[in-house]
């Protein structure tokens, strides 16, 4: 399991609902989570072995929104 963080743009929880079924549906996202209180609006993502950055942020500006990687 791979544990992935990013800072967003997806500060409202109607935001979040729009990303949610993409997050859900996307096999191999375990778990996630975005921290709407936080200043970079977080986003966490549980996945299996060999998910990549470059994959959730992919999906996530597909979905309309800025994502960057954290380290």
């Amino acid at each position: 399991m791979e544990l992935l963080i990013f800072r967003t743009d997806i500060k409202t929880k109607k935001k979040v609902k729009i990303i949610k079924p993409f997050f859900n549906k996307a096999s191999k996202i375990i778990d996630w989570s975005i921290d709407t209180e936080d200043i970079d609006n977080i986003l966490r993502i549980e996945g299996v072995d060999g998910i990549k950055e470059s994959d959730i942020i992919h999906l996530t500006k597909a979905c309309g929104f800025y994502c960057k990687a954290l380290d």
